[in-house]
């Protein structure tokens, strides 16, 4: 069973630009919730890649959109 917190690294629902952003995140989430134990330090480890990317994704949010 997944981790409730994979939940906020869907990525579908944002615009294209923003997507490319927050897939990255997506990916190595998924991947250290298959790998790693389940653990206090796995539950913080996906806490800060969340926060991370949240701030990723608003920092893209300044970036010129092409098309």
């Amino acid at each position: 069973m997944a981790a409730p917190i994979l939940k906020y690294f869907d990525f579908d629902h944002l615009p294209a630009h923003l997507q490319a952003v927050s897939k990255p995140f997506f990916e190595l989430a998924y991947r250290l919730d298959t790998t790693l134990p389940r653990d206090p330090e796995t539950s913080v480890a996906l806490r800060k890649l969340l926060e991370s990317k949240d701030a990723a994704v608003r920092a893209a949010l300044d970036l010129p959109v092409e098309g």
